[in-house]
């Protein structure tokens, strides 16, 4: 890839009324690079039927992934809508529902109030020192790898996260699972928070 002259959108604060204009310039880059692998995060479907209105889920592999099973609590079974998830689904978008690559068993001991393990910190610095979207989009980077979503990890993909909910972040990220995780390359941010 020669070298590039990017416009950046910094937005004043992260949050989900940022979810609509980052997924546009999601598009706007896919379509400038030829990206047709799109990765969002979207915990309550919100961020995922908007990119399905924004990305046609016949041109592009959207994948979204969104927390585990019991992410929350044990008594919350999903906080994704079931009904929500079947109607985008049958529109062509893929999901991945499980344990994110920086979460886990890490995050469960954290949680009880134990010591932090190396993930959990990696996840926690990412945050604090880019923002917590941008440590969204490494993180559904690899886990999609590791769920087999990305047909050619060769290839670059969109990445879309945020700050808590909704979409303020847009990266160009070289994926890898997290077996390979040190070749995880965020190659351009297209957008973030201050």
């Amino acid at each position: 890839m020669a070298d590039l002259n990017l416009e950046v959108t910094y937005f004043e604060k992260g949050g989900p009324q940022n979810t609509q204009k980052a997924l546009e310039i999601a598009k706007k880059y896919a379509d400038q690079f030829g990206i047709k692998d799109i990765v969002i995060a979207s915990t309550t479907g919100t961020s995922a039927e908007k990119a399905a209105e924004i990305f046609n889920p016949k041109d592009y592999n959207i994948m979204i992934v969104t927390h585990a099973y019991y992410f929350v609590n044990s008594t919350t079974r999903q906080e994704f809508p079931e009904e929500k998830l079947n109607s985008l689904k049958e529109l062509g978008l893929k999901f991945h529902i499980g344990t994110h690559s920086m979460s886990g068993i890490e995050r469960g001991i954290r949680l009880k109030k134990e010591a932090w393990q190396f993930v959990d910190l990696l996840a926690k610095m990412l945050g604090y020192h880019f923002s917590q979207g941008v440590k969204v989009c490494i993180e559904i980077s690899a886990t999609i790898c590791d769920a087999g979503l990305i047909p050619d990890l060769e290839r670059d993909i969109i990445a879309v996260g945020g700050t808590g909910r909704g979409a303020d972040t847009v990266c160009l990220i070289k994926p890898a699972p997290t077996s390979d995780f040190k070749n995880l390359r965020v190659k351009a941010i297209f957008a973030k928070p201050l």
